[in-house]
């Protein structure tokens, strides 16, 4: 069995740490002490040669720089974003902290709480190194299976571009605008995704398989999904501090919304949908939102 160090105790953090350890020895650990299974104080689960993070993306480059100091350790990164100040994806953050044959990035459709229950889905480790994505894809228990992939930008777009349609998705919903336009916005929202990781480089299969079609699709048509709960109280009128109050957890899409406006703008890269989330996370209100969006 190998030792794993799970790093966040949050819902994904614990939920992956449950199913890692039914092949391997896991322990966990936050900034926050748990009382929960397994938890041990940070600097023990740095020890670990195989760690699995979880911390957001808006926290992640504070957390690199405040807690490790890398000895060699074998890094999966489980959580999905642009970091706004900057417009960083999450590779170039952890490439100042690891080296990239160290470093693997996971995506793919992901419900934590049907995780919890062992229900079936599949997901893919993403790395330049592919004997290091094999040695992550081993650790996971038979209710998932693991695919693997050397195309990191393109999964790094994938996981933080689903959550921002996610939003646009919940505010579709709230608005009742029924399923034709909730099918249009998804289908739409896969190709700026796509356009967007084609700026990068990207692959185009990444986009139409488990990190893009597969993971959009789940966090755009349910309530699950904290990003897609952002979009219906937006829908509802409510500000965004009363939203995230009530979500009492981390909506990524928020973040990575502010990033992709800057980085459009920046790059004159043509974004119509995360364009007008931004504008509906600023207060625009939904409707005349709309309006613009089909006027364009």
């Amino acid at each position: 069995m190998s030792k794993i160090g799970v790093i966040g105790a949050g819902k994904w953090g614990s939920t992956l740490a449950f199913a890692l350890s039914e092949k391997n020895d896991v322990v966990i650990s936050s900034r926050t002490p748990r009382e929960m299974k397994n938890f041990v104080p940070m600097d023990e689960v740095l020890k670990c040669e195989y760690l699995v993070i979880t911390v957001p993306a808006q926290q992640v480059r504070e957390w690199l720089r405040e807690n490790l100091s890398y000895d060699g350790q074998k890094i999966l990164v489980a959580s999905k974003g642009i970091e706004a100040k900057s417009g960083s994806f999450l590779n170039d953050i952890y490439s100042e902290y690891v080296p990239e044959e160290n470093i693997c990035f996971l995506s793919g459709p992901s419900f934590a709480t049907e995780v919890m229950h062992s229900l079936p889905t599949a997901l893919v480790i993403n790395s330049k190194n592919e004997s290091l994505n094999l040695e992550f894809a081993s650790f996971f228990p038979k209710f998932i299976k693991t695919y693997t992939s050397d195309d990191v930008i393109g999964a790094e777009v994938a996981g933080a571009y689903k959550n921002v349609i996610a939003i646009a998705a919940g505010i579709c919903e709230g608005l009742g605008l029924g399923k034709n336009a909730a099918a249009s916005l998804i289908a739409r929202g896969l190709v700026e995704m796509h356009r967007f990781g084609s700026y990068y480089g990207a692959k185009e299969e990444s986009f139409i398989g488990l990190s893009g079609a597969g993971d959009l699709f789940l966090s755009a048509s349910s309530p699950m999904s904290r990003n897609f709960r952002v979009g219906l109280g937006i829908a509802q009128r409510k500000t965004l501090d009363e939203i995230l109050d009530e979500l009492g957890e981390v909506a990524e899409g928020i973040g990575t919304a502010y990033a992709l406006h800057d980085i459009s703008l920046q790059k004159n890269i043509y974004l119509p949908i995360a364009t007008e989330v931004y504008k509906m996370l600023e207060g625009e209100d939904p409707l005349v939102s709309l309006n613009n969006f089909l006027s364009k």
